[in-house]
């Protein structure tokens, strides 16, 4: 506990901070790195904690942060301050009787070496070492209990049904086609290369994967995959996607809207035309924000444990060494330049 009694000790901290709110597509020089001053010591008389940040987590939703809006889930960032996002964390001082120096944790975080939380709602203590730390950025984070929740509690699968992913490899997209190939379903992906293809089908198991850059005509391309229709689509795309995802839904077919990557630099939002379509098969689309499933953590985590220590769940991560990396990590998910879970290694030591 921070007494406020010990000679308190300042280093330098390095932190990617925001510029200013922008437009279109992010770029690196939105963001720029720099070094400040922190202390070690968490003020007295508060329930704050002093972390150092290990790993960073490189999410799509962090986009729309950057606009001067932001969303009704998260504040928009501040220009001038370090960005924020999920993170793996261990505490050096703490003044919340839940938390304890030596504690690791993972949940929002500052884009730097060392932040002073105030805010530890949603930030969980993470008790399972035995697996890669760097997991509770995705596969045991935010992203993990994303898919899960997206896949068992909004699309309510059954045995045998026909899933379709967009953006399946990335951390959320290849966990739910997993999740629906140990449920027996037929799954496929889209991806945005060929190498994610594969990966998808010779690593994570899917039943087929196609290459939508590739595709002239999204509705051919489903109705080729689909030739009896799309039982549950889990969506991460928007915009064209969805439009050709509609035309082929089968009748009760649930779509559960995780996000939509390809609006999120566009200054005016794609329609989507085939709306009616929702009627004429009764199809069912729910969004969902992943903080409504987080008192389901521990139930997730042991689902999730489990297949990963019998090897029935693969997972791929795609390390960007230092905290001087990020931007170019955060920026090159717009473009598909990761393959797999995007992370920023910020100190592999603990």
């Amino acid at each position: 506990m921070a007494d406020g009694s010990d000679k308190e000790v300042v280093v330098r901290n390095k932190q990617v901070i925001f510029k200013d709110y922008i437009t279109g597509f992010p770029k690196e020089s939105d963001m720029h790195v720099t070094t400040g001053n922190i202390k070690l010591k968490v003020p007295a008389g508060t329930k704050a904690l002093l972390v150092k940040n290990l790993y960073l987590s490189c999410d799509p939703y962090m986009r729309i942060l950057m606009r001067s809006q932001g969303s009704d889930l998260f504040s928009p960032y501040t220009p001038g301050s370090p960005i924020t996002g999920f993170g793996v964390a261990k505490v050096l001082d703490s003044g919340h009787p839940d938390f304890k120096e030596g504690d690791l944790v993972w949940g929002t975080t500052g884009w730097e070496e060392y932040s002073l939380l105030t805010a530890t709602e949603g930030l969980f203590k993470i008790q399972h070492t035995e697996v890669p730390l760097s997991y509770y950025t995705g596969i045991l984070g935010m992203p993990g209990i994303t898919a899960y929740a997206g896949f068992y509690e909004v699309c309510s699968p059954k045995k045998g049904e026909y899933v379709f992913v967009s953006a399946a490899s990335g951390a959320v997209g290849q966990l739910v086609g997993q999740f629906a190939k140990l449920m027996g379903c037929y799954v496929v992906g889209s991806a945005g290369s060929k190498e994610k293809v594969e990966l998808l089908k010779n690593k994570f198991g899917f039943d087929d994967a196609f290459n939508y850059k590739e595709e002239p005509d999204l509705n051919a391309a489903l109705k080729r995959y689909f030739p009896e229709g799309i039982d549950i689509y889990f969506e991460n795309v928007g915009g064209k996607m969805l439009d050709a995802v509609l035309l082929n839904m089968r009748i009760h077919g649930r779509i559960a809207v995780c996000g939509m990557i390809s609006q999120y630099n566009l200054d005016q939002p794609e329609g989507v035309h085939n709306l009616m379509t929702i009627v004429y098969k009764t199809v069912r689309i729910e969004g969902f924000s992943v903080f409504d499933y987080y008192p389901q953590y521990s139930k997730f985590l042991d689902h999730v444990l489990a297949y990963i220590k019998d090897g029935k769940i693969k997972y791929v991560e795609d390390l960007a060494e230092g905290l001087e990396s990020g931007p170019a990590a955060l920026i090159g998910l717009f473009s598909g330049r990761n393959v797999g879970k995007q992370v920023v290694v910020v100190d592999h030591r603990l």
